[in-house]
């Protein structure tokens, strides 16, 4: 493994590293990285920098971080036949690193976590033979690891006009010990929801039911779970001991009665979002939630949102306080993002879509920049990294 950073370049330093982050072949800061155009300047240099996992289109796919301005910092191909996603900083042992799922087209994979000299220093699989999920790969403060899987199984959903022994996938969430790779809770989405809750479509004959289709597990401020349901159209608060859910906001049997701030609109559903993802909490009992409004076939909006909600547990009611849209006005049938940053800017990636933005606190766009066409990321976040400590 070689290491070296390169001369600062304006604000930005060029990461120009050869490393070993994967079992595959080493990555370079290369001229294969997909370029990033900047339609909007405005945001400046404090939120840090930008992770992408793109994938796609004529350039390599792998991880890649850039600055505010465009420039490609680093970049690292993943090997032939696998795909990354969530690739972003934490923080692990208390030090910095890189992390990200790698998944390989037959469905294997893990999560992957590296120093910030580029060295890979562990990985982590789901428990009990679960093949991993790509959309979440979250570091506790505890030095756990929240990942997702797919549970395939058999249910008699006769009684949803499917068969008395209809394949489905479930949704798995594990906290898994990093050092150990034990098992250290598990959430069954079937254990916890109906079916009927469903807005997936029904599926053609012998094809699996992926009814519910887990894409999200963050932690609230007290330190429970929110898990996201896309088909479900649901955020589910879970107590992280018990397993029990808290409450459910969304879907069909929402614990909150939804409304509209002035200025604010709900979707054509009456819904605040919808095929949604990754909810974020804010405290205060306000959270984000990136707003799909679309699978690809319906949409129940006129474009993909970042929503902000406010939660009044004492009367039961959530209130879609605050949204900014898709600039270009276009909806994301999948995948997504939404990032709020220290200074309050919500940093947005539009999913499918392969565009990436960020807004002030008022909502006004201050940066806006795109992936070539056919490349997409599934998040991107704005983050201080510090390569070498």
């Amino acid at each position: 493994m070689t290491f070296r950073v390169a001369a600062a370049l304006g604000t930005a330093a060029l990461y120009a590293v050869v490393v070993s982050c994967s079992s595959g072949p080493a990555g370079t800061a290369s001229t294969q990285a997909p370029p990033v155009t900047v339609l909007t300047k405005g945001a400046d240099n404090s939120n840090g920098d930008i992770f992408l996992a793109p994938q796609g289109g004529q350039y390599g796919t792998g991880l890649e971080i850039v600055s505010i301005t465009g420039q490609v910092l680093w970049f690292h191909r993943l090997p032939a036949g696998t795909f990354g996603t969530d690739f972003r900083a934490q923080t692990y042992l208390g030090k910095p690193v890189l992390t990200w799922m790698q998944i390989s087209r037959d469905g294997s994979g893990e999560g992957v976590i590296c120093n910030a000299r580029y060295q890979q220093i562990a990985t982590v699989r789901p428990a009990s033979g679960y093949a991993p999920d790509f959309h979440e790969f979250l570091i506790t403060p505890q030095n756990t690891a929240l990942i997702l899987a797919d549970a395939p199984g058999t249910a008699n959903l006769t009684s949803l006009g499917l068969s008395a022994h209809q394949l489905v996938n479930d949704g798995i969430v594990q906290e898994i010990d990093i050092k150990t790779g034990k098992l250290l809770f598990q959430w069954d989405s079937a254990g916890h929801v109906p079916y009927s809750d469903s807005h997936a479509p029904k599926p053609q004959a012998a094809q699996p039911w992926d009814w519910f289709h887990v894409n999200a597990v963050h932690l609230d401020t007290d330190g429970n779970l929110l898990i996201s349901s896309r088909f479900t159209w649901t955020i589910y608060k879970v107590n992280r001991r018990t397993g029990a859910v808290m409450w459910q906001l969304g879907g069909k049997h929402s614990a909150f009665a939804l409304k509209a701030a002035p200025g604010q609109r709900l979707d054509s559903a009456g819904e605040i979002f919808a095929f949604q993802h990754d909810p974020e909490a804010l405290g205060g009992g306000k959270y984000t939630v990136f707003d799909n409004e679309s699978d690809g076939h319906q949409a129940m909006y006129s474009a993909s949102r970042a929503v902000t909600i406010s939660l009044d547990l004492a009367t039961g009611t959530a209130t879609l306080v605050k949204s900014v849209n898709q600039p270009e006005g276009l909806t994301a049938a999948a995948t997504g993002s939404a990032q709020t940053t220290p200074n309050g800017d919500l940093f947005v990636s539009w999913g499918g879509l392969s565009y990436f933005s960020e807004f002030s606190p008022s909502g006004k766009l201050l940066f806006n920049a795109k992936l070539p066409d056919g490349a997409a990321t599934y998040r991107a976040y704005r983050l201080p990294w510090n390569p070498g400590t």
